[in-house]
């Protein structure tokens, strides 16, 4: 049996379910089967559509609200500040980039806070929208807790994403889409699930020091604020612990900081709305010259890096986004691979709604 399913059908099925079971608008509905998919299809699938249940318990715990109309709160020239009103990220999100989108092809550039906002997916779906637009795209989000900062114990900001998109010649586009944690939750969950030790340098307990298993800090993660994630250089200054944690609080200071937002550390209350807040730029390439030769320039670039020496045992060094794009190509082929536990939740969704299941569920 084969766990691979059509791109077209998931989107539509994931849609209905969205639509017909969580109460989404049919624009919400769309937009947010989309960018789930995407991340599947992209082989991202800690943000594919097994988030559903995450959005599911958003929408149950009162976090996020469908129907809930963006609100223009401040706006120049070339910057919007956007109050997202508490309803859905991805339909928030995909607001603010158009818009962005839109100011910058007239001025040149554009950049858009967020605030009042619910997780919108992949942060480099959104800079892609941007580079294919023939633009410099930026998109960053604040999250909720997960990470400690440097010599602290206490977890007070997200895993803080930063996407950065640059159209090269030929189509191609430079992705960089990462967190700004060593790994992501999901990753820790995954040795939890195994009972295997975690590599040092992932996360802290509650006092701060380094640790291996997997159990016990999860334990202390659902139960506590305490213990959490390492940013990028791991533990200290030794390695550049720092440098990982200046990544995430410059992220939580273009989101939350200049949104007029919550931080991370405020982020989806006991009884409140998600708060999430994000961070769009977009930035015309002729600002710099003509913009093909810039973009046949930084292909030259980037082919020289591909083509540079490789490590023993290595034939191929791969530019960000290249992997991602490669499984998309696969996907849109093959269909979009899906683990078994993912399509029972699918199917138990499907029953559940009176929605048909799809081929391959």
């Amino acid at each position: 049996m084969t766990n691979n399913v059509s791109f077209n059908d998931l989107v539509e099925l994931t849609s209905s379910l969205l639509h017909k079971g969580f109460g989404y608008s049919p624009q919400e509905a769309g937009i947010t089967a989309t960018i789930l998919v995407e991340a599947d299809a992209r082989g991202i699938a800690s943000h594919g559509v097994s988030r559903l249940a995450f959005y599911r318990t958003n929408l149950n715990q009162g976090h996020a609200h469908p129907g809930r109309v963006p609100q223009i709160v401040h706006e120049t020239p070339c910057s919007l500040v956007i109050d997202g009103q508490a309803g859905l990220g991805c339909y928030i999100a995909d607001f603010a980039v158009k818009k962005t989108i839109d100011k910058a092809r007239t001025t040149g550039v554009c950049y858009s806070s967020v605030r009042n906002s619910n997780h919108y997916g992949i942060a480099g779906y959104w800079a892609e929208q941007v580079a294919k637009e023939q633009m410099i795209g930026m998109a960053f989000t604040n999250t909720y807790i997960a990470g400690v900062p440097t010599f602290g114990n206490l977890r007070i900001l997200g895993t803080n994403p930063i996407a950065v998109a640059i159209p090269e010649a030929n189509g191609q586009i430079f992705l960089l889409d990462m967190a700004t944690t060593t790994v992501t939750h999901g990753k820790v969950e995954l040795y939890d699930r195994r009972h295997k030790p975690m590599p040092l340098g992932w996360v802290v307990d509650e006092k701060g020091l380094e640790v291996t298993d997997a159990t016990a800090f999860e334990k202390t993660f659902y139960q506590t604020n305490y213990g959490g994630h390492l940013y990028l250089g791991g533990v200290g200054e030794e390695s550049g612990g720092h440098k990982g944690f200046g990544l995430a609080l410059l992220v939580e200071l273009l989101c939350s900081g200049l949104s007029l937002g919550a931080s991370s550390l405020q982020t989806y209350s006991k009884g409140g709305s998600g708060q999430i807040a994000h961070f769009f730029g977009a930035l015309r390439m002729d600002l710099f010259g003509k913009a093909e030769d810039i973009q046949s320039h930084i292909g030259q670039i980037l082919k020289s890096i591909r083509e540079s020496g490789k490590a023993e045992g290595q034939d191929r060094i791969y530019i960000h986004g290249e992997k991602e794009k490669e499984a998309r190509a696969l996907s849109l082929e093959k269909g979009v691979f899906l683990d078994q536990a993912t399509k029972d939740y699918l199917v138990g969704l499907c029953k559940e709604y009176g929605v048909e299941a799809i081929k391959g569920l």
